[in-house]
């Protein structure tokens, strides 16, 4: 009895095995693993970025020849650490919108992002994917996978920045503010005529300006200028809640020979918030509201 008793829940237990590892099988075999819409790839405009410096990154997809695209998917990046902890992200919707991809469809773009200056430098790694804004799922490219569908793209060398030319806003600016819910998003109010020196990098350079105006207080564009000494960089007009980035290049013969060099930002016209409203206690005078100026010379 007692032998008969062990080995009939042996027997059973065996069959039982046997029947889940056969219905694992079949499962596999019928769920096999989904074919990949498409291949991501990223281009940097440089390989190394002190902190808070401009990077151009260019994405691109090139769509499998059987994907179709059923809805506007996100595209999320990830820029992460060597512990692969996450430091900021650049998630956006593609300009051309994925449910307007077709078959075999290149879809490259470019998108200039700041470096966050966050604590740290080193080497980080750039993820990328597509994921349903509705459904949060993300969908399987080809690629380098390093889990959960997020696709290895590039790696980045994050410098300290003091690698940064040295700039110092002197006159015409009012004190830096803060976002409320992400302190990675920072900016300055000019006054009507604002200054910054810089070294002089006694080459060709790119001043990067990324200014809007949130506030509907004129009933027409502002209109902004930008000298270097005697020369006119720019000028152009400025409507309220568009944020512009200007990518303006300085040549050396316009920088001149001197150690520094300087800018003025002057707009034509400024406003007081307290003046608009009598609520308002802000009695600062605003001019345009600057979230980058920032000089390039790499």
């Amino acid at each position: 009895m007692i032998e008969l008793t062990f080995r009939r829940p042996v027997a059973l237990g065996a069959a039982v095995l046997l029947a889940v590892l056969a219905s694992v099988a079949a499962c596999r075999r019928a769920a096999p693993a989904a074919p990949p819409m498409a291949t991501p790839s990223v281009t940097l405009s440089h390989d190394k970025a002190p902190l808070g410096s401009p990077l151009d990154i260019t994405y691109r997809f090139e769509v499998a020849s059987d994907a179709h695209f059923d809805q506007n998917y996100v595209a999320f990046v990830h820029v992460l650490d060597v512990d692969n902890e996450l430091m900021w992200n650049d998630d956006h919707v593609p300009p051309v919108p994925p449910s307007q991809w077709k078959p075999g469809q290149v879809i490259e773009y470019t998108r200039t992002i700041f470096v966050p200056i966050y604590p740290y430098v080193g080497e980080a790694t750039i993820q990328l994917g597509l994921y349903s804004p509705a459904t949060q799922k993300r969908i399987p490219l080809a690629g380098d996978d390093a889990g959960q569908r997020g696709y290895k793209v590039a790696r980045l060398t994050l410098q300290p920045q003091t690698e940064n030319i040295f700039t110092s806003f002197e006159s015409g600016w009012n004190t830096p503010e803060v976002a409320d819910r992400n302190a990675m998003i920072q900016w300055q109010w000019t006054k009507k005529d604002a200054t910054m020196k810089f070294r002089n990098p006694q080459k060709d350079a790119v001043f990067y300006f990324d200014v809007d105006q949130p506030e509907a207080a004129f009933p027409d564009p502002q209109q902004v200028l930008i000298t270097l000494g005697k020369e006119t960089l720019d000028a152009f007009a400025l409507p309220v809640h568009q944020k512009i980035l200007k990518k303006i290049p300085i040549t050396a013969a316009q920088l001149g020979t001197a150690d520094l060099a300087e800018i003025h930002i002057v707009v034509d016209k400024t406003f007081t918030p307290s003046a608009r409203d009598p609520k308002n206690r802000d009695t600062r005078e605003l001019g345009v509201r600057v979230y980058h100026a920032f000089v390039d010379a790499r």
